[in-house]
C-alpha cells in the first residue's frame, strides 16, 4: 500500500465544488466485520469501495457550485456513485476493497473523482510495542528523565484502556 493510510469509518470527506469548503463524515455501512486502527475492535470500520449512496454523515457539502440559480447555489446533496484509487489486492467479506487516503468518490452532480479524503479517520495510539520498538536514541528525546530499560517505570505501565 506504498506508506498510504486506510480510511475508515469517521473519515472526513469534501467536495471540490463545495461553495465554501465544508466537511462531511464517511459512515461504514456496508460491513460490521474488518476494523482498522482500533484496539479494541469496535469502533473503526474499514471503508471499502461498496460505500455507495448516502454514506456520508449529513449527506451534504453545503451548497454546490455545479448547481447555480438566481440566487447563488442549491445544496448538494452528497450520493457516492463510486470510489477510485483504491487498495486493488485485497478484497473484504462485503466484496468491497479498500479504501485508501488518496481514494476518490464520483457523484451524479459533480461527476468523476470530484470528492476527496481530507482525513482517514485513523488516529494513533501508543502502546507497549511503540515503546519497546523504539531506538534509545529517540525514546531519550521522548521521555527526557525515564530509563525505559527499569521495570518499574512508570512510563512502560501504560492502563489497559489506552
Amino acid at each position: 500500500m506504498a506508506e498510504k493510510h486506510v480510511v475508515v469509518h469517521g473519515a472526513t470527506c469534501q467536495c471540490k465544488f463545495s461553495e465554501a469548503p465544508q466537511t462531511d463524515v464517511l459512515q461504514v455501512k456496508t460491513h460490521s466485520k474488518h476494523f482498522g486502527n482500533d484496539k479494541d475492535g469496535a469502533k473503526k470500520l474499514i471503508a471499502t469501495t461498496k460505500e455507495i449512496g448516502q454514506t456520508l454523515e449529513a449527506n451534504t457539502f453545503g451548497k454546490c457550485k455545479k448547481q447555480p440559480t438566481a440566487f447563488g447555489y442549491k445544496p448538494c446533496q452528497a450520493v457516492i456513485t463510486e470510489w477510485s484509487s483504491f487498495y486493488e489486492e485485497v478484497v473484504l467479506s462485503n466484496k468491497g476493497k479498500i479504501l485508501l487516503e488518496d481514494s476518490k468518490a464520483s457523484c451524479p452532480i459533480g461527476g468523476p473523482d470530484c470528492i476527496s479524503i481530507k482525513n482517514h479517520g485513523q488516529v494513533a495510539e501508543l502502546n507497549k510495542q511503540n515503546i519497546k520498538n523504539t531506538s534509545p536514541e529517540v525514546a531519550t528525546e521522548l521521555f527526557p528523565g525515564f530509563d525505559l530499560d527499569d521495570s518499574e517505570n512508570d512510563i512502560l505501565k501504560i492502563p489497559n484502556d489506552l
